[in-house]
Formats: C-alpha cells, structure tokens, sequence
C-alpha cells in the first residue's frame, strides 16, 4: 500500500520540482530584464530594446533592422517596447536619469505610444506633433512611421556607446569600398554614380519646373497687389513708418523675383516664399497705420492659400479622412468655415489633375516651408500627402531637411548645452521627461505634458 502511494505521489513530486526550477531559473531573470536599469543599459548599447515580455509586437528581425536604421542616421533616437503591465509613474524621466544620454526616448507600452526628449534634441511642439501623427497605427509601422519622421526632424548625434556615429562607420565603409573597387579597375561603379548623380538632378529639375509655376504665379500676385495699392510715399498724410512698411514690401518683391532666378534645386524655393511672406507682411502693417487701426500681430499666412495674406486668427478645419486641426486663416476663409462653407483652397496642377497643394507631390514642402516658418508646418500637414513625405529620410534627400529645416520657433527652448547622444547623466530638464501615458488607459493627447497619469504622472 505504502509503495503504492509512493508511486502515485512520483508525478505530483516531479510537477513540484520542476514548478521550483522554472521559478528558479526564470523568475529572477524575467525581474532584471524588465528593471528600469536593465532597459536603460540595453539602451545604451542598442537604439532598440524589445522587452522579452513584449516580444510580439515587435519581432527580432524588425527590431534590428529599425536598430540599423537609427544607426545609419548617426541619430540619439532610443526606442523601447514593453508590455502593458510595465509600470508606469516616472517611467520617462527615470529612464532618461538611468541612461543619461541626451535625446528622443519613444516607448510603445501595450498598444499606447508616447516619447519624450531633451529639447536641445527635439521641440516640445514638434515632439507632440510626431507622437499625434502615429497614434492607433499597429505596433511595427508605428515604430517604423515614428523613427522616419523623428531622423529627418531631431538634432544631435548617436551615442558613440553604440560604437561609432552610423554616418561615420558608413560613409568610412563606403570610402573602403569605392577605394577597393577602383584598384580592381571597377570603372563601372563610376559609371552607376554618375547616372544616379545624372537621374537625381534631372528629378530635381523637373520637381523645380512645376514648382516655378506656382511660384511665379505667387509673385505674379504680390506684384498686382503693390500696382494696386493707392500709395504715394511723398503724398499727405504719408509719415516715415508708412515709408519704411512701402519700402520693406518693394524690397521683398525685388528679393523674390531675383531668387527665384537664382534658384536651381527645389528647397531654394522656400527663400522665395519666405521674402514673400515678409512683403505681404509690411503690406498690413501698411494698411493698419493708413487707417488708424492697432498694428497686426506677426502671423502666419492663410493656410488655404498665402496669397491671402497674414491670417487674423485660427479655426478648426478637418481635411478629407483627416483629423481636425487648428489653422491659420484669413478674414474671408474664417468666415466661410464658421457658416459651414468651403474655404479657398490653393489648387495646383498635377499628373492627376487639380489638387490642394497638400495633397500635390513633395517639391511644396519648401514652397510651404517658406510661408510656414517656425515649426509650426508639421501640426498644419499631419495626415496629409505632403506631411507624410516631408516626415521621411529620403525627403530630406531630396528636397532639405523636413520639418527640423523650418526653425526652432513655436517650438521651446533649444538653449540645452547637452546637444544629443552626449552623456549628461541625471543633468537635464525634468519638465522635458515629465507626463506621459494618461490615466483612464488612453493616450494623453498629443504627448502632453500635464499629469494625471498612474500614481500621479511620470
């Protein structure tokens, strides 16, 4: 009977033991990997750390080709994914204390997504508007569409614990194999160069011709407004400020025209548009003194079409599929939005027929860059054709340097001594790594900073 028992209880012992092994061997193992001090070293060594935990969403194979990418880019971009019971109070700013590297930290925690960043790397504003321009996407195109968008906006540089700027161990690796191919008499390499040298500036060619149209037709426009204008700088009532608004406009229409026809790629554009923009200006200035009003705030111009002029306020517009968005608008198009109208929209020729200047192809990213200045281009463009090009590496290729190309205004403090991949420990700027993953299980709406989150905010 005794040996019976003995038989009987042989399975439950053996499950028992092997209970007390598993949690022997893994439990420990599972805590160190998931500690903040273990994600902050994984990170100094790699851009990407996927949680074993969250190892699902983002695949091995997908996390070190998003890891390459960041590299290359000579970038300090930190990705981390981790599963959604990872705790969350404090969660950005000790992972940025426990790394001490300065730049833009994005973690994907269950299905939410949200990042931070010092701001000598990237604007509050523009970090807010890259985090709203990838929420709900699924986890490997989140990830992918965030990391683009981010190289081709964020300053600094990669850490060199991750071995070397990707820039540098590239273009070295290049220069080793240019060199290896010349010594073996590899003439056609120079071949291929020069005809991607040769295909790239004819594209760039073509992208500046069917830019030029609408250009010119912009200072075809600014032009008749001055002949129009009932002005004479020597006539009654004219004063010296009134003569400086006049001459500062004539200026701009000079400059204009004469960098258009200096212009010989497509981001030489936005100069142009910036000249215009500047000379539409003087022109309200103009007008408020001539008629006794308060002089205009310095805005920018209506979104619809600039050749309105400085806009007097914003109001809420949805593009087609879009989400809303406040945008700069004109006296005529606010009052067309409020009574449920259409407003004016700029339409421009394409292969497809007319279409916004959205929604008509990259070569308007300077073309719009030039009116929009001062970071406030990338909440304006979120979701459309043109936002979506303008966010990615082979834009800047081509036609400057994205949304980052359009000034540190609207967008904070870029005053930070520590520029990005440096080591400066727990020297930073908490505000910059504060709020986060908002209570109640959503996303906190754009990146925000406020608190509310689990236990009382990051």
């Amino acid at each position: 009977m005794k040996a019976v028992l003995r038989t009987r209880s042989l399975p439950a012992l053996l499950l028992a033991a092997l209970a007390l092994v598993v949690a022997t061997l893994f439990a420990p193992a599972a805590s160190a990997d998931t500690s903040i001090s273990a994600v902050a070293q994984a990170l100094r060594k790699s851009p990407v750390y996927v949680d074993p935990a969250a190892s699902a969403q983002l695949p091995k194979a997908d996390a070190d080709a998003l890891a390459k990418r960041i590299k290359d880019a000579n970038k300090p971009l930190f990705v981390a994914v981790l599963p959604a019971g990872y705790p969350t109070r404090n969660l950005f700013f000790d992972l940025r204390a426990a790394t001490g590297v300065t730049g833009l930290y994005g973690i994907r925690l269950g299905d939410r997504f949200d990042a931070r960043a010092d701001s000598s790397v990237m604007s509050a504003t523009a970090r807010r508007n890259l985090v709203t321009s990838v929420q709900g996407e699924p986890a490997k195109a989140q990830l992918s569409d965030f990391t683009d968008r981010a190289l081709a906006t964020m300053r600094g540089h990669a850490p060199s614990s991750w071995g070397g700027s990707g820039g540098g161990s590239s273009g070295t690796a290049a220069l080793i194999a240019v060199a290896a191919v010349l010594v073996a008499g590899g003439a056609g390499a120079y071949v291929l160069v020069r005809r991607s040298r040769r295909r790239r500036a004819e594209e760039q060619r073509a992208a500046l011709d069917r830019l030029r149209v609408v250009v010119d037709e912009d200072i075809t426009a600014f032009g008749e407004e001055l002949d129009r204008l009932d002005f004479q700088p020597g006539g009654p009532g004219a004063d010296d400020a009134m003569r400086a608004d006049y001459a500062h406009a004539l200026d701009a229409y000079e400059t204009a025209k004469q960098r258009m026809a200096q212009a010989s790629r497509p981001e030489d554009v936005r100069t142009v548009t910036e000249a215009l923009e500047d000379g539409r200006f003087s022109l309200a200035r103009l007008a408020a003194r001539r008629e006794g009003r308060p002089l205009p705030e310095r805005r920018p111009p209506c979104f619809f079409d600039p050749r309105h002029g400085p806009s007097v306020t914003d109001a809420t517009w949805t593009p087609p599929g879009g989400a809303p968005r406040q945008v700069p608008v004109c006296a005529a198009d606010g009052t067309r939005l409020a009574d449920g109208r259409d407003p004016v929209i700029r339409e421009v020729d394409t292969d497809y027929g007319r279409r916004p200047y959205w929604d008509a192809g990259p070569a308007y990213g300077p073309w719009a860059g030039g009116y929009f200045g001062g970071g406030i281009l990338p909440g304006l463009l979120v979701g459309t054709l043109l936002g979506s090009m303008m966010a990615t590496p082979s834009y800047a290729a081509d036609y400057g340097t994205g949304y980052g190309d359009f000034g540190p205004g609207y967008g904070g403090d870029f005053g930070d001594d520590h520029q990005g991949g440096d080591v400066s420990g727990t020297d930073f700027d908490s505000g910059d790594f504060g709020g986060g993953f908002g209570d109640g299980g959503g996303f906190d709406g754009g990146g925000g900073d406020g608190g509310g989150d689990f236990g009382g905010g990051f």
